[in-house]
């Protein structure tokens, strides 16, 4: 390209950066590409071989003027388009403020636990035979003793009667010995009987009285039997569906009729981890920490806040290496059934003396990659920003570990209009209290629309 030609370029972008007066980035690149052009022309026209020095040297000189004159345009028109002010960056945004609240608190830490039940008992049959009856109805509640299944009791009921039998036999065959044994000791006396025949009698009465004992016991054993017919439950409990039907065979001590699970109380199984385990030990020693005594709350899944409290009554007496994790048990009340064995729960546990602690909504906190931070009320009514660790929940609100101070004015509502840390508030101050109930504040429905 020749000089007139990138005299021409740079006519030509101008005429483009006209029509575009209303997209500033297409006349931008409009006008960076004709600038380059010209550039490069004057630079390959001092360069070229085919004109003379004097010609080119003129050449070059008159078109990097116009280029430099052009360029220097171009840019006095960028930076005041650079230096435009931001009318929504500079107005005053509305937001919502709250003070820190400081307040004595437990220190305490969440846990993931299971509900279990304390007892869970897998009704087999004790004697063999076919399901008769099934007594009780699926998942239903029962009390110790009620009956849950009847097994065919007639063969038990015949072998009762044949023990019955054989202990009246030998009951007599005692009697006729016990005869024979004083009638053996009186002839024994006159010496009318020899030693022998004596000894042999009274031997016969021994063996008789212990063929008595052995018949009772067989009775006994009969009567267990038949009372085995009927399939009690062991504990108080919910029962599960019928494993067997009726005219099902159920062996001895090895099919599974049903289960039972006790529900008042239950227990709620959770691992705490290791550095929980050794800053709890420390508390302990010093007299503010977890022990059987304090109360621990829990909560199932769907529930807000922790509104079932028990206490710990069993620590495992190892941490366990391959998790770091160490098992503990907390004892529940369940009067009214509502937890069941298998649930989800979470366990709050508390320390026995009170911290104080700065709280703020959780709302409020922000986080920018692996930093959390909030806005605070500057001087002059700007938007400052202040870097924070975070701890626990505490009636609704966040635990502030670092970075607050009391008095600190923190913006809870409107946050999504500050971008960046100095930008102008107009703050309406509410208490943080209020934001806990779960409201949706004035600012933030106007900002959703």
């Amino acid at each position: 390209m020749n000089p007139r030609s990138a005299f021409r370029a740079l006519h030509a972008e101008k005429k483009v950066s006209n029509n575009n007066a209303g997209r500033p980035h297409a006349s931008w690149g409009a006008r960076s590409f004709g600038v380059s052009r010209a550039l490069r022309c004057v630079a390959n026209q001092c360069r070229a071989q085919e004109f003379p020095v004097k010609s080119a040297s003129k050449l070059s000189v008159r078109h990097l003027v116009l280029a430099g004159s052009y360029a220097l345009v171009l840019t006095s028109s960028l930076t005041g388009c650079k230096q435009a002010p931001d009318k929504r960056a500079s107005s005053p945004v509305a937001v919502e403020v709250a003070a820190v609240v400081p307040k004595p608190i437990r220190l305490s830490d969440e846990f993931n636990g299971r509900v279990a039940s304390i007892n869970s008992v897998e009704v087999r049959a004790r004697v063999t035979g076919y399901v008769d009856k099934v007594a009780y109805r699926e998942g239903d509640s029962v009390k110790q003793g009620d009956l849950l299944f009847v097994i065919d009791p007639r063969p038990y009921r015949d072998a009762l009667e044949s023990a019955k039998a054989s202990l009246e036999r030998e009951r007599a065959a005692a009697a006729f010995a016990d005869i024979q044994s004083k009638r053996a000791q009186a002839l024994n006396a006159s010496k009318a009987i020899s030693l022998e025949e004596y000894q042999n009698r009274d031997s016969d009465l021994s063996q008789s009285t212990a063929r008595v004992h052995e018949a009772e016991a067989a009775v006994a054993t009969a009567e267990l039997n038949l009372s085995f017919t009927e399939v009690r439950s062991p504990v108080d409990g919910r029962t599960s569906r019928a494993q067997l039907t009726r005219g099902n065979l159920a062996q001895a001590d090895q099919t599974v009729l049903t289960t039972v699970v006790s529900q008042d109380p239950l227990y709620v199984y959770f691992d705490c981890d290791e550095q929980s385990y050794l800053r709890f030990q420390e508390r302990a020693h010093r007299g503010n920490g977890v022990s059987s005594a304090n109360p621990v709350h829990v909560a199932l899944a769907d529930e807000t806040g922790f509104p079932h409290v028990g206490r710990i009554d069993f620590l495992d007496n190892e941490v366990n290496p391959s998790t770091g994790t160490i098992r503990a048990r907390v004892i529940l009340p369940n009067p009214d059934h509502l937890l069941t064995p298998g649930l989800y729960a979470r366990v709050r546990l508390e320390s026995t003396n009170t911290v104080q602690a700065l709280l703020v909504d959780d709302k409020a906190i922000l986080t920018d990659q692996n930093q959390q931070y909030v806005y605070v009320v500057g001087s002059r009514n700007v938007a400052q920003r202040k870097d924070v660790v975070t701890g626990g929940m505490a009636d609704g609100l966040r635990m502030i570990r670092s970075g607050l101070a009391p008095g600190d004015k923190v913006i809870v509502s409107g946050l999504q209009q500050i971008y960046f840390p100095g930008a102008p508030i107009t703050p309406k101050y509410v208490a943080m209290e209020s934001l806990t109930a779960g409201s949706i504040s004035p600012l933030a429905q106007e900002a959703s629309k």
